[in-house]
């Protein structure tokens, strides 16, 4: 029985890192594609491994193209939807959870349905919103854009994990004299705490990459966020500048990478946090 097992674990494990390697193939292809000489882009046969390693690609990007320019105003872009999602989407949640009023469930039910929509529908409405408020072709038209299609699942989500408070231990902290807000902030959100990174990062991935809503909103250079900027930068109708590309796709995931190996334990605990009701 032992040996017969212990083949099958061999095969499992196997199996598991085959499929990892699968999966990641694209990723290395574009990080090996990123220090590839330009030489070496379009031989025949193409090899995975390069004969030398270069990284003239990441220079001429950083220093030559407006690169850093789009990686701030992503940065700035993802962060403050984050903010924005998270300190409304907690209060929210809290309320739909924690108080009794008429129309809560139809207020949540609403919420679920709005973040069904297709976020395509939005667009020229807020467009034109954007226009007449005097703030097109900012980022601050694409924080209230993208907080539009983020909040309602930030919400939804936020409340399950809301739910899986216990209440006793709110009612304690108000018995032994803290206020409503002061048991919120020191009994619901540490408790909330993995479920509300879990959003945040969710939110902040989804700001990150959103491409649909810059391309119509922004028309401004100084205002472009990375995911229009590198196309419109390096992709033109006669030319695709595929070592830049490949490399700028490197520098764009290096932000997600490091969030997720230091919220790595957080997010595995809201994952769990969030199908426990209360």
């Amino acid at each position: 029985m032992m040996p017969a097992r212990r083949s099958t674990t061999m095969l499992a494990n196997l199996v598991t890192w085959g499929l990892v390697l699968l999966i990641s193939f694209p990723l290395i292809w574009m990080v090996v594609t990123s220090v590839r000489p330009q030489t070496e882009l379009f031989q025949i046969p193409p090899t995975v491994i390069p004969r030398a390693i270069t990284f003239e690609h990441y220079i001429k990007l950083l220093q030559e193209t407006p690169f850093l320019r789009y990686f701030m105003n992503s940065m700035i872009l993802a962060t403050s939807t984050t903010i924005v999602v998270i300190v409304v989407g907690t209060l929210g949640a809290y309320s739909l959870v924690r108080f009794s009023y008429r129309g809560r469930e139809t207020l949540a039910a609403l919420v679920l349905f709005t973040y069904l929509l297709p976020s395509v529908v939005l667009i020229i409405p807020l467009y034109l919103m954007m226009v007449k408020l005097g703030l097109a072709n900012t980022l601050t038209s694409l924080v209230i854009a993208y907080t539009t299609f983020a909040l309602p699942y930030a919400l939804w989500l936020l409340r399950s994990f809301m739910a899986g408070v216990p209440e006793d231990l709110e009612s304690a902290a108000l018995v032994d004299g803290a206020s409503r807000i002061g048991a919120f902030i020191d009994v619901i959100l540490p408790q909330a705490l993995p479920g509300i990174i879990s959003t945040a990062l969710f939110t902040f991935i989804l700001a990150w990459n959103e491409y649909l809503y810059a391309l119509v909103m922004v028309n401004s250079d100084q205002a472009r966020p990375l995911t229009t900027g590198v196309m419109n930068m390096l992709i033109t109708s006669f030319n695709i500048e595929w070592s830049l590309l490949m490399a700028a796709s490197v520098m764009m995931s290096i932000p997600l990478i490091i969030i997720f190996a230091f919220l790595q334990s957080y997010l595995t605990r809201g994952f769990g946090a969030g199908g426990v009701k209360g």
